[in-house]
């Protein structure tokens, strides 16, 4: 199980091909990491249960970068 507290701002996020496709914002609540906006200005979402591991000091998902992006979610689930 991946310990959310290892998760800190400004980690690269990288998905199962290895590809950097967003950077960590940092932690909301112990299952969601909030990510830096994207060049369109907008937070993005993604729980914690996506994460596969924490290896050389980024964050890898269980899936593909494209699958990722369409899944993420704009809105905080504290909100």
């Amino acid at each position: 199980m991946i310990n959310p507290d290892q998760i800190k701002p400004d980690m690269p996020v990288v998905c199962s091909q290895d590809g950097q496709f967003a950077t960590v914002d940092h932690m909301e609540g112990t299952d969601t990491i909030k990510l830096k906006k994207d060049k369109a200005g907008q937070h993005h979402y993604i729980p914690l249960t996506w994460v596969s591991s924490i290896e050389s000091g980024k964050v890898k998902v269980d899936r593909p970068g494209d699958q990722a992006m369409q899944e993420w979610s704009t809105v905080s689930p504290k909100s």
